[in-house]
């Protein structure tokens, strides 16, 4: 056998010194991290490699003081809370040895180049009782940022109704939020989004709302309506601007007319429009105005429930049109001055009538009227409309025949009298051989008026210009 040469036993002798080195280092470290986290290693965030438990604890303690929530707030905003606000310590649960404990020291030579993170429980402890405090000075809980949130509603515009949506605002849910920030730190999350967890208060009734958009509907139909009462210079008109104060709200949510209210309309046009047996000014022929007091037939009276019920229909139908009211009497002329240009006018004191017509006077004619001796004094005072109109009317109670009648009040009326002669036509033969209250008319005369009025026409009939009012009758005017 050959013996080793002095040359290779010294190579020898140096290979098995470095391994014997390698060994001992190789011991040295493993026994060190007998008692150190080999490098790489990171607990709860925080780096420990290399570091006894002490030392370890002592990183994830720095680590804990830098925690820091993110809350991504509406709008694109975030603010944050940090484990120094929380005063956030670590708690030492001997976690820390259990994992170094676990650690195969003589391991370490396989660990090289592998990071590993550990993940415990967190073991931490903060004042929760300021937390309140804290949130009360983010940005976010200050009522000059604040936006409450509010419902869809309709809103009215120029041209109907519309719904004006919702406002979502930022207002937060104040101890939801808190617990979930509670909820992030406890179990050490960094960032919180508000907008997905739901924590923001919300609007109860949104623009989508079947019931919101069942009230416009119903809103603008209901005052779509345009409906004009023309009254010849003035007008009384139904239309949005009118219809809406007359919609009530049912118990059941839904819009509909008080027919009330709509009555109320009515009524009020009745008052400024009715002119039946009103008092009334006229512009006599001689240029003088007298005031004729209430009485007479003549004029005009709204049906008040029929023209409401009819207005109520024509509303819900969503009518817009020119219409009359329905009317219990009518007159001739629909504007302010309901006798208009055609008319018969009758002076007793002057024993004079005149006919107009379109304005224009067609007729002046001398007249005899009721006789004042025996207390068939023609009625006075007040405008009455013509109640008939006959050709050839023979008298019930005198055997005499008139081929003009024109009654206006009762059985008084305009006729000619045959009977009567031209010289009979003065001023005051009617005080002792006066009619039994109709107006004795010459024939022509009467021909011309029968032609130009007809029934429903005004007959003004007063005293004279100083004293409209004249004698009652005592008898009873009869023919």
């Amino acid at each position: 056998m050959k013996t080793l040469s002095n040359k290779n036993k010294i190579l020898l002798g140096v290979l098995l010194g470095i391994v014997l080195v390698m060994f001992g280092v190789y011991l040295g470290v493993s026994f060190f991290f007998q008692s150190h986290f080999f490098s790489g290693v990171a607990i709860n965030g925080a780096n420990c490699g290399r570091m006894s438990a002490e030392q370890a604890k002592e990183a994830i303690q720095n680590r804990v003081k830098e925690y820091n929530l993110i809350l991504k707030e509406r709008g694109g905003t975030e603010e944050s809370i940090n484990g120094e606000q929380l005063n956030l310590t670590y708690v030492d649960d001997q976690g820390v040895e259990k994992l170094l404990e676990k650690q195969n020291g003589f391991m370490w030579l396989f660990s090289l180049g592998a990071d590993k993170n550990y993940e415990m429980s967190a073991n931490i402890t903060y004042d929760k009782d300021i937390i309140d405090e804290i949130l009360d000075n983010l940005d976010c809980f200050q009522s000059e940022n604040l936006t409450a949130p509010a419902d869809a509603a309709i809103q009215e515009t120029d041209t109907g109704y519309t719904i004006a949506a919702e406002v979502q605002g930022n207002t937060l849910k104040r101890e939801d939020v808190k617990h979930a920030v509670i909820d992030a730190i406890d179990s050490g999350k960094k960032e919180l989004d508000l907008e997905k967890l739901d924590l923001y208060e919300k609007p109860s009734v949104l623009s989508s709302d079947e019931a919101l958009n069942t009230n416009l509907q119903q809103l603008n139909t209901l005052t779509s309506a345009n409906i004009v009462y023309d009254f010849t210079d003035r007008q009384y008109t139904a239309d949005r601007s009118v219809i809406k104060s007359w919609i009530g709200k049912g118990e059941d949510g839904t819009y509909s007319l008080d027919n009330s209210k709509a009555a109320e309309w009515v009524k009020q046009m009745a008052v400024d429009t009715d002119t039946f047996g009103l008092a009334r000014e006229f512009k006599t022929t001689s240029g003088k105005t007298i005031t004729l007091p209430y009485g007479g037939d003549y004029g005009w009276c709204i049906n008040r429930d029929k023209t409401t019920q009819a207005l109520i229909e024509a509303v819900n139908a969503g009518t817009q049109e020119v219409r009359e009211p329905v009317y219990l009497y009518k007159g001739i002329d629909r504007s302010s001055n309901d006798i208009g240009g055609t008319y018969v006018e009758i002076s007793i004191s002057e024993q004079k009538m005149w006919c107009y017509k379109d304005g224009k006077l067609l007729v002046e004619t001398p007249v005899i009227t009721g006789n004042h001796t025996t207390g068939h004094d023609t009625p006075s005072g007040h405008v009455w409309a013509i109640d008939a109109k006959k050709r050839d009317a023979n008298f019930k109670l005198y055997p005499v025949k008139v081929t003009f009648w024109l009654p206006f009040n009762g059985d008084v009326g305009i006729h000619d009298a045959s009977w009567r002669t031209a010289a009979e036509y003065t001023p005051d033969h009617y005080l002792t051989a006066g009619s039994h209250g109709c107006i004795n008319t010459p024939y022509d005369a009467a021909e011309k008026i029968f032609n130009t009025v007809g029934i429903g026409y005004p007959v003004i009939v007063y005293y004279s210009t100083d004293q409209v009012v004249g004698p009652s009758p005592t008898q009873e005017n009869t023919i």
